[in-house]
């Protein structure tokens, strides 16, 4: 893609969730989804492939539908009440559809189906913008809106614990397990979302970062599926032996930081009186946990010195593989165990 024109598709994306972060009505608000959506459609159709130019019209359908779906709740609010402000929606029907709108922008369960899809269909680049980028702006906006519905923001994000849980253990292919992990993270933080958003962003930061790491790590391995991760020894040896530590976390195996969140929702939600929900989201996280741990053991399989080189392809030795590998091992090591002394932070 020529220069000129990815600057002005990532100022678009910058643009757009800018936009929506500084808007408090609901009309503008709108508008910087809508930048924000057409501004991340060329790259996700740049490579000219079938898959994902599929991928692409199942993203941009999606995307219109909900946000057809934001702009009559937006009018409807208007016109019932004469508001625009997005502290200022009361009615019952803009309070149901506005959160249902943004749940399928997002990717929550049960509006979850074209969210692996479309991930799948995608470089890895581009599936990294889609699955940390492109969910700021619509979080920004539940975190605006008034909680005046908590039973429904309870069942999206039991329902994607549990779909983020399950989906993933018959999956192969990384890009799907990446998009259904983020199904199950998005489904922590909204249950906890009218509790305490403090936390909600606590998690919602240290998913970026695992998440970021882990993206990288596959696109320097060239890795797509679960079988390619057993010659990222003979890639990059460092690498492959941090990590499954970035895995495990994800995963929220004790005493990684990816743990913190979790604990941390689970007493919440208990505080709250949500001791069932609680329940339900905890065994929910072992099922994701599983899946992570056995991505961690195709790469630690490979982690031997009597490995055969000729049943190993080469190593690769490319300038670019440098800065890439630098980031990624310095955000595994910030997610090394810090969960006692968050805790003791972020606890009442």
């Amino acid at each position: 893609m020529n220069p000129y024109v990815l600057a002005i598709l990532l100022f678009g994306l910058g643009l757009g969730t800018t936009i929506t972060f500084a808007s408090s009505h609901l009309t503008t608000a709108w508008m910087g989804l809508e930048i924000n959506t057409l501004a991340i459609l060329p790259l996700m159709a740049q490579h000219h492939h079938p898959r994902a130019v599929e991928a692409t019209t199942k993203y941009f359908l999606t995307q219109a539908t909900a946000a057809a779906m934001l702009l009559f709740a937006t009018t409807t609010n208007a016109w019932i009440t004469g508001q625009w402000d997005i502290q200022q929606i009361t009615h019952p029907l803009p309070m149901t559809m506005l959160p249902l709108a943004l749940a399928l922008k997002i990717g929550l369960a049960p509006l979850h189906a074209w969210l692996p899809e479309v991930l799948q269909g995608l470089d890895l680049t581009t599936g990294l913008i889609l699955s940390t980028w492109q969910k700021l702006a619509p979080f920004a906006l539940l975190l605006q809106i008034p909680p005046h519905n908590p039973n429904m923001l309870i069942i999206l994000g039991l329902t994607s614990t549990l779909v983020g849980g399950w989906g993933g253990l018959n999956q192969t292919q990384l890009r799907k397990i990446l998009a259904i992990s983020s199904i199950a993270h998005l489904g922590w933080m909204i249950l906890v979302l009218q509790f305490s958003p403090s936390l909600t962003l606590l998690t919602l930061i240290l998913y970026f970062a695992m998440t970021f790491s882990t993206f990288v790590v596959f696109k320097i391995n060239k890795s797509t599926n679960i079988n390619s991760l057993a010659t990222s020894w003979a890639k990059t040896p460092a690498l492959t032996a941090i990590i499954p530590l970035v895995l495990l976390s994800l995963g929220g195996l004790p005493p990684l930081s990816g743990f913190m969140p979790k604990w941390l929702i689970l007493q919440e939600l208990v505080a709250q009186g949500l001791l069932p929900t609680a329940t339900i989201t905890a065994f929910s996280a072992l099922f994701s946990l599983y899946f992570y741990l056995r991505l961690s053991y195709a790469m630690t399989l490979t982690i031997s010195p009597n490995t055969p080189m000729g049943l190993t392809p080469w190593r690769l030795h490319t300038h670019q593989s440098t800065l890439p590998l630098a980031v990624c091992t310095m955000t595994t090591i910030a997610l090394l165990p810090l969960t006692p002394l968050s805790i003791t932070l972020f606890t009442p």
